[in-house]
């Protein structure tokens, strides 16, 4: 994790950074604006469009914190100049999903309909074209909230190894299960 810590984060035009004596760290770019405490241990110096992090020692402590720190303020970076997009596929016979604002409805299986509330900072999107499954499109700047969120929807019906029905992300690589074989 050290030599993650060691990378210097440069920062893209339009990108500010603010740094709170408490070690609370503000990312303002045009996508948003994001938050991030820092442990106390960890120093932090922005110079010329560059951010650097140090560690007071070579403890284990301190390098796992000193490459955790600096791959979080690399995504908050990334995430507030470009965003982030995470799209999940709906597979499965009348699986369907619409939103309307950030509440999204799913039929997925079960003898009633979901209603899921996204969060306010991220954007959704469903597509639903005749003979393609149904693909649910999530936006925002947060990494770590889109994470979150996509793993709460996948978890409301997993795929399934035999068929692969389920929510899963496109483009992901399901390990399928050979079905039953008949006996004589």
């Amino acid at each position: 994790m050290s030599r993650i810590g060691k990378a210097p984060i440069k920062l893209p035009s339009g990108v500010e950074v603010k740094i709170s004596p408490s070690n609370l760290v503000s990312i303002k770019g045009p996508k948003g604006e994001l938050h991030q405490e820092v442990d106390k241990d960890i120093s932090i110096a922005v110079q010329d469009g560059i951010v650097e992090l140090t560690r007071p020692t070579d403890q284990k402590r301190h390098k796992a914190m000193h490459g955790l720190y600096r791959a979080l303020l690399n995504n908050m970076v990334e995430g507030v100049t470009n965003g982030y997009k995470v799209r999940q596929e709906l597979v499965g016979v009348g699986y369907k999903a619409s939103n309307e604002g950030n509440i999204l409805d799913l039929t997925l299986g079960f003898s009633h309909h979901i209603y899921f509330e996204i969060p306010k900072e991220l954007k959704v999107k469903t597509e639903q074209d005749k003979g393609k499954n149904p693909i649910i499109t999530l936006e925002g700047c947060d990494k770590q909230l889109i994470g979150q969120v996509a793993a709460k929807l996948r978890s409301l019906r997993k795929p399934e190894p035999y068929k692969g029905k389920g929510i899963k992300f496109v483009g992901e690589a399901l390990r399928r299960k050979a079905g039953k074989t008949a006996s004589k």
